[in-house]
């Protein structure tokens, strides 16, 4: 009875989410922020938690996010003394194991401390690598080989409706082709491809003549992506699909040639590209370099996933704030799915703490993320020749449909924006998913039929 009693408490106290939290606290820093000194006794003084309706913890956490944007206010107009005081003090009071809003102020504290020191330098040291040899993608080291992280992203329905719509669009642009040559940017383990192997196996209309899956990725990588192919080599099997897999492994994008994908006459080609240009972008002339060489394979389609962000803005403390509510949100989406206790959300947080440190801290010439919002990126494409086209409504309900899986479905967030998908946690849109060709006369020849466009 008593634990019964207790379970009702907890369930009818309602606690506002990370990012109400910093966007209370962004909103009342305006208010305070031409003050001359502030340290916690100011912001206790002049904060009222009243007239929000915060409890008592909440208010702790306002508090503490105030305490965290008077630290990059400061950052951003170098006082960095004035900074390192500040940012001492939200190290004491925050932690990776603590609430949510704790693990935000964690995890950007550090990100500032970190910023500080690279300020500071007097002489900047170089690199023991230069930008060019930095690995094709981060998530290689992450995700890619870390088996908590990996079972972290099965359980955020965002990331698995997405990644889910994204193998959709793939097959509905194929339609009826029977020589599909499918080439993965994230192959990871190669679960999503299963999805696209069993659609084109089980098509009663113009059979599969063969299906050929290119795994790009770099020397580390390697085994994985064999592994990989071996085991949806073994799947194809089962399923009695003809199927073959090529591992391309380069040291930089710029390595990438045309010729490694041994692209045979009659094949259709479709690209996915999850979450993988902004890492591309951030070295320079990278991604003008893959665009040229997915040009020259003419792809029916080039499925793009990316984060819905930007962190561009010549002011340090907007660019601070955007970055601030975006991972908030995220933090948001993990905290509502995984256990607050549970080893791998830790892990996973480290990881999107790692994102932070590179945003906030790293000088733009070694910055390995480059982001950008949907309308951002449609104007880096049209300027580059590529079409973007209408991510089809099966997609769309086939995402939804994924989310019913999940005990945290109903708080995702999955809306059009334009011919584009966009997923999130609640109201805010965390990641976009759009389909793209180039524009060209032949950009469909190699289509035996047009995707439908609902």
């Amino acid at each position: 009875m008593r634990q019964a009693l207790t379970t009702w408490i907890m369930a009818s106290v309602r606690r506002i989410s990370t990012q109400e939290i910093m966007r209370i606290s962004r909103a009342w820093f305006r208010r305070i922020s031409s003050e001359k000194l502030i340290d916690l006794s100011t912001i206790q003084r002049l904060f009222d938690g009243s007239q929000f309706g915060l409890s008592g913890e909440e208010i702790k956490d306002v508090e503490l996010s105030l305490l965290l944007l008077a630290s990059a206010h400061r950052v951003g107009n170098r006082q960095f003394d004035h900074a390192s005081k500040l940012l001492n003090l939200c190290d004491f009071l925050s932690s990776n194991k603590g609430n949510s809003v704790q693990r935000v102020v964690h995890y950007f504290t550090k990100a500032l401390q970190d910023r500080i020191s690279q300020e500071s330098e007097t002489v900047s040291s170089k690199r023991s690598e230069s930008k060019e040899r930095k690995l094709l993608y981060p998530a290689e080291i992450t995700v890619g080989v870390n088996p908590a992280l990996i079972w972290c992203c099965l359980q955020l329905p965002c990331l698995q409706l997405v990644q889910f719509a994204g193998i959709q669009a793939v097959i509905d642009s194929l339609d009826s082709a029977k020589r599909v040559h499918f080439i993965d940017f994230g192959i990871k383990t190669g679960g999503h491809c299963t999805v696209l192997m069993q659609a084109l196996a089980n098509r009663q209309e113009c059979p599969i003549e063969l299906l050929k899956i290119s795994g790009v990725g770099v020397k580390a990588s390697r085994q994985r992506i064999e592994d990989a192919g071996k085991s949806l080599a073994c799947f194809a099997n089962t399923l009695d699909l003809p199927f073959s897999f090529k591992t391309i492994i380069v040291a930089s994008i710029k390595d990438l040639k045309k010729d490694m994908f041994e692209v045979s006459d009659g094949e259709v080609v479709a690209v996915y590209l999850p979450s993988i240009l902004r890492f591309i972008k951030a070295q320079q002339d990278c991604l003008q370099c893959l665009l040229t060489v997915l040009r020259k394979l003419n792809p029916c389609v080039m499925v793009i996933i990316e984060p819905v962000l930007n962190h561009s803005s010549p002011i340090f403390i907007d660019s601070f704030l955007e970055v601030l509510l975006f991972y908030s949100t995220c933090f948001d989406g993990v905290e509502g799915c995984i256990d607050q206790c549970d080893p791998n959300r830790i892990s996973v947080e480290a990881s999107m703490g790692q994102e932070i440190r590179d945003i906030i801290a790293a000088k733009d010439e070694e910055r390995i993320f480059e982001h950008m919002k949907m309308d951002e990126w449609r104007d880096y494409f049209i300027r580059f020749g590529m079409v973007e086209t209408q991510v089809s409504m099966s997609s769309f309900y086939q995402a939804e449909l994924m989310l019913k899986n999940f005990a945290s479905g109903k708080s995702c967030l999955l809306v059009r924006n334009g011919k584009c998908l966009m997923t999130g946690w609640k109201e805010t849109p965390l990641l976009s998913l759009s389909a793209w060709n180039f524009q060209q006369e032949h950009s469909k020849k190699n289509c035996t039929k047009k995707s439908k466009v609902y």
